[in-house]
């Protein structure tokens, strides 16, 4: 096989960006020989940029079309289950958008059709798993330079977004379009990230606060306390309503302190394990000793480049994908964790029970507003 064919169902502001990409020659084992949108001012723009190549209204035609080898899922939330399942039964290699769908349950039955054809490639667009801070990151922690984690402290508030931004699509910012707010739209590459870091919490506590900071029915401010079973805690802070917000990373372990910020990753790294230092040092008020210095990386950060040039050579060569699309039920069950936890009032135990959330969910979204389609698509550039 030579170049993939690749059919891209949804040219919004994300499939957009991935077809500019593709056509700056960036992924050069990448073809894009079809393309689907309900918009039309969207199939418009594929004939302008993409000239001669099939266009398709629903995401079904196109993978029933034979014009690919695989698909790149990039429309709402509730629809990358449903269209993954029938893209793999169609013999078709997938790659999902985040997040990997709205509900645990949902996403589970398409993980269980990825199983059912191993011969497929299904990945998931965890891009920020491609920067190099985060990639030594857990290479230090796998490799025991932080000692056992204690805590974790992600504070992630600049994803400000005006009233515009969620007037620009009858989806956006409603329960029944969305599934959900900050949580579900911007924040599912910080919460992959958190599990593929330092592992599943067992228990959460969170306060989602709906429509505090915009005009909108979901969450756009949201604290969240984690206990994960060997005794560690973190706290997970994140809003669109912070300006100019922070992103700090904070991350202590036995043996030190690492902080990701300004794309920096710095380690301030003790000379004794604290745990053996609180046993036998004979003064009271005395800390261990420390160095602190920023940490070297190979400085690559291919973003969504990278994760569709991994997708790629998976596919040709049986190269190592940036996720596997199973993996992304991981960060959809702390977002619906802490949902459930602010929904009820109390903490929630995972796993948790995926029926009442999916039961909770159905009847806000029974109760969802209706929002007039908007026509508006944004240049992502910059943005996660």
């Amino acid at each position: 096989m030579g170049k993939l064919r690749l059919g891209i169902i949804g040219v919004g502001n994300i499939g957009t960006g991935h077809a500019e990409n593709i056509l700056a020659g960036l992924c050069p084992e990448l073809e894009i020989t079809a393309a689907a949108d309900r918009r039309e001012s969207r199939r418009a723009w594929i004939r302008e940029n993409l000239p001669g190549i099939p266009v398709f209204t629903e995401g079904e035609e196109l993978i029933a079309s034979g014009q690919c080898d695989a698909v790149l899922i990039c429309v709402p939330h509730y629809q990358h289950p449903p269209l993954a399942v029938s893209a793999l039964r169609h013999g078709l290699h997938t790659m999902v958008e985040k997040p990997a769908g709205v509900y645990t349950l949902q996403v589970r039955e398409m993980n269980e059709e990825a199983d059912r054809h191993p011969e497929l490639t299904f990945g998931m667009m965890f891009n920020q798993r491609t920067n190099c801070v985060y990639r030594k990151l857990k290479e230090m922690i796998d490799g025991g330079e932080l000692g056992t984690i204690k805590r974790v402290s992600w504070l992630i508030t600049d994803w400000y977004r005006t009233q515009k931004y969620y007037d620009s699509g009858a989806w956006r910012a409603t329960w029944a379009g969305e599934g959900g707010g900050v949580l579900l739209n911007q924040c599912p590459h910080q919460l992959d990230l958190l599990q593929w870091l330092c592992g599943m919490p067992v228990r959460v506590c969170a306060f989602c606060h709906e429509g505090k900071w915009h005009d909108i029915e979901v969450e756009d401010d949201v604290t969240a306390c984690l206990e994960y079973a060997g005794g560690a805690t973190g706290v997970f802070v994140t809003t669109t309503g912070d300006a100019p917000g922070t992103n700090r990373l904070e991350i202590t372990g036995t043996l030190g302190k690492m902080v990701c910020e300004n794309d920096r990753l710095v380690f301030s790294r003790l000379k004794t394990d604290e745990r053996v230092w609180c046993a036998s040092c004979p003064e009271g008020f005395r800390k261990p000793e420390s160095e602190t210095a920023e940490v070297e990386t190979d400085g690559e950060n291919p973003q969504h480049v990278g994760v569709l040039n991994a997708f790629a050579a998976h596919i040709l060569r049986g190269e190592p994908l940036v996720a596997d699309g199973r993996e992304g039920i991981r960060g959809l069950m702390l977002s619906n964790a802490m949902h459930l936890s602010s929904w009820l009032g109390k903490p929630v135990d995972l796993p948790f029970d995926e029926q009442l959330f999916k039961d909770l969910l159905m009847e806000r979204c029974r109760h969802s507003r209706h929002k007039e389609e908007a026509d508006i698509t944004f240049d992502t550039k910059g943005s996660y």
